[in-house]
């Protein structure tokens, strides 16, 4: 029997039994909300940290990573910041690399790898390599179990960080700017795609096998750094140095991404491992966007495999000339869109949707440019069923905002950081 939800789309308050310097936090919608929950770090010990060294300690939380946690961010934590509080670049990581010797040792059009082509070319390879282990040893930090990881005020950014979950569970990440970090030190490889591409290392956020995660009112960008802005690479195109803003893999499972932003980037949120990885995603996967804002994505908003995914009252805006596509459906994905808002400039409702070789696809009252979308039309019309073999309502209680007019007044007030009113 379908559950008609009592639950406010603002999500209601509950107290909890934290230290008297702990806010109290919110509860989640969705995925994240089923089972035991997503609480975070909530009644365990507050830490406040500025800097990447306290980050990392609060982190590892006195030897004991996996006690309840509550750590507040304040201010810019650089991922690139070092014990001594310099910062590091690419020379500190690999002396003496060098992009384009890198790239002359493929040949003027990018064909082919050779040790040989010229003297330094195997030393440039060995460079690369080692560079990107220490850059990675360097930005990566992980989050572990039952921790609440949020930004204090509305200015709390973590810049060039690789922030990861790796098998932690009940895990809150709010009110934070994550801007994705620089690859020094990317890859080019011919053979992918026609004329080759550029395989960049980091996220700002993956989550591997992680569970009851919430990641809510987060803005997600590359900040300082877009990648129109990088040197020159092959064929005339800019490097590629940023990977996605959020990845979901591995089975991980219980996740709500809510009131949060993503802005200008190319491949935005990956779900799933690959198309041959069902051994570990089939079964998993259980996403809920609720009331996000996508600006200037260019695809993958979220591209989906496997997953039983809800996206639902997000917003979608940019230029259909920068747009390949929003919604992606993947290997034996079971994507179940609801009332969300498209705006593409010159655009047309065959921007919110892609088949990658997914068999079901739903919408329900959907909008484009201010019209009914139909894009369960467009679903058939691609060779996808118009069902998604699950229905949320059936999972977990939730209330949809009805009309595009509420679901853009609602995510423009409310999505991203710094718009929490004060409640970590």
């Amino acid at each position: 029997m379908r559950r008609v939800a009592a639950l406010l789309v603002c999500a209601c308050l509950f107290g909890l039994p934290a230290p008297a310097s702990a806010a109290p936090v919110r509860e989640p919608v969705g995925w994240a909300a089923t089972g035991s929950g997503t609480t975070g770090g909530a009644g365990g010990t507050t830490w406040t940290v500025r800097t990447r060294v306290e980050l990392k300690e609060a982190l590892g939380n006195g030897g004991d990573p996996a006690a309840p946690k509550v750590i507040r961010v304040v201010g810019d934590i650089d991922g690139h910041e070092a014990d001594d509080g310099s910062l590091l670049g690419e020379q500190d990581y690999a002396p003496g690399y060098d992009l384009a010797r890198y790239m002359s040792c493929f040949g003027v059009d990018g064909a082919e790898w050779s040790d040989t082509r010229y003297d330094y070319c195997k030393r440039q390879r060995q460079l690369r390599q080692a560079g990107s282990a220490n850059e990675k040893a360097q930005i990566q930090l992980t989050v572990p179990s039952n921790t609440t990881l949020v930004g204090a005020g509305d200015d709390a950014r973590l810049l060039g960080v690789f922030l990861t979950v790796n098998t932690g569970t009940n895990i809150v990440v709010r009110n934070l700017r994550l801007e994705a970090p620089v690859d020094h030190f990317t890859t080019w490889s011919p053979a992918d795609g026609a004329r080759g591409s550029w395989n960049a290392r980091f996220d700002a956020l993956t989550v591997i096998t992680g569970r009851n995660i919430w990641i809510d009112h987060c803005t997600f960008t590359d900040g300082r750094f877009p990648d129109r802005e990088a040197p020159l690479g092959f064929h005339g195109e800019h490097v590629q140095r940023h990977d996605g803003l959020l990845d979901i893999e591995d089975g991980s499972d219980f996740i709500t991404v809510s009131d949060s932003r993503f802005d200008d980037h190319d491949k935005a949120i990956l779900i799933g491992s690959g198309d041959g990885r069902g051994d570990r995603d089939r079964g998993h996967l259980k996403v809920t966007f609720a009331r996000n804002l996508f600006t200037d994505i260019v695809q993958r908003a979220p591209r989906v495999r496997f997953g039983q995914v809800h996206v639902v009252n997000n917003v979608y805006r940019g230029r259909a000339a920068d747009t390949v596509y929003a919604l992606g459906v993947g290997v034996e994905s079971a994507l179940f869109s609801e009332r969300n808002v498209f705006r593409y400039r010159e655009g047309a409702a065959a921007l919110a949707v892609a088949d990658y070789g997914g068999d079901r696809f739903q919408d329900t009252g959907s909008w484009v440019n201010g019209r009914p979308a139909h894009l369960n039309d467009l679903a058939i019309a691609m060779g996808l069923t118009p069902e998604a073999g699950w229905d949320p309502a059936d999972v977990y209680d939730y209330r949809a905002l009805t009309s595009a007019p509420a679901v853009e007044g609602y995510v423009l007030r409310h999505a991203g950081s710094g718009r929490t009113d004060g409640r970590p």
